[in-house]
């Protein structure tokens, strides 16, 4: 029997802001544009029975996204190896969050712009930057909804440094999206590689570093392992759930996820979705991945 999928949850990964022109997410269907490797599309799934869809979609990747669609909403997502009764906290999110899948887009460069637009910055600034930049010269996406595609690699590798500014977007971010444009290929071929090898082959990229690489793969890849090392609140989130430490480091966020290998970014996951918020002290600070420090 196939695995209950909860629409919304497993895929608001894909989501970067409220004003996303790039998709839209409802709890029984999404529709979303992105280029694929057969060229521009739009594709939208809706939910048809308890663990049934319906695909639909337009432009000349049509194809490739109906082939791609079960993927998308974490059809082929497993629970292979995964023991979430080996902690009492995972035990309760995985029971309360039966539906939470790891999704697979299959591409890059459409999570790969918005999460480089995340670095050192908070989530509003990043989710306008990125709304600025679809709106501004992403093309008009295929089909239905009114959605807009991410704009091209070329596009965003001609864009100078005071464009980007005009969007709140800082030299070294702007630095890391057109040098990123400029392996765009070599990294949606990366997906094919082991896992060792695709996060390699994205860490060399200059601007990105492990923080952006995981976040990335998680979803383009499907990757129930990746952990977003370096994220300033996610450390915290596992140490006060798993241990009720109410500040944690990367190190002991790795040791708590240790008995998890296999599916520690699923439980990153089920932390972020059913867990408590650390307790907070001192002053508000600046988003910070260590990409760039």
């Amino acid at each position: 029997m196939p695995l209950e999928i909860d629409l919304r949850r497993s895929l608001s990964p894909l989501v970067s802001s409220a004003q996303d022109p790039t998709i839209r997410l409802r709890p029984e269907a999404v529709i979303r544009s992105s280029v694929t490797p057969a060229g521009p599309a739009t594709l939208q799934v809706t939910r048809s029975g308890p663990r049934t869809f319906r695909a639909e979609a337009w432009g000349p990747g049509a194809g490739w996204s109906l082939d791609h669609a079960p993927r998308l909403v974490g059809g082929d997502d497993a629970l292979d190896g995964f023991r979430p009764d080996l902690h009492p906290f995972v035990a309760r999110a995985h029971h309360h969050r039966p539906g939470l899948r790891i999704v697979r887009t299959g591409t890059v460069w459409d999570l790969l712009v918005p999460t480089i637009l995340a670095q050192r910055v908070t989530g509003g600034e990043a989710a306008r930057a990125w709304t600025r930049l679809v709106r501004r010269y992403g093309d008009v996406a295929p089909g239905p909804g009114e959605l807009r595609l991410a704009p091209t690699p070329e596009v965003c590798a001609g864009l100078p440094d005071h464009v980007w500014h005009r969007m709140g977007v800082e030299r070294s971010r702007a630095a890391a999206v057109r040098s990123a444009a400029r392996h765009a290929a070599k990294l949606e071929r990366a997906l094919a590689l082991p896992r060792p090898d695709r996060l390699r082959a994205l860490c060399r990229v200059p601007g990105i570093g492990p923080w952006t690489a995981e976040l990335v793969l998680r979803s383009a890849a499907g990757d129930a392992d990746a952990v977003e090392i370096g994220d300033f609140h996610v450390k915290n989130q596992i140490a006060w759930n798993l241990a009720d430490e109410p500040r944690g480091t990367d190190e002991r966020m790795l040791e708590l996820l240790t008995p998890f290998a296999g599916h520690r970014g699923r439980v990153v996951r089920l932390v972020g979705t059913a867990g408590r918020r650390p307790p907070a002290f001192g002053h508000r600070l600046r988003v910070i991945p260590v990409d760039h420090l």
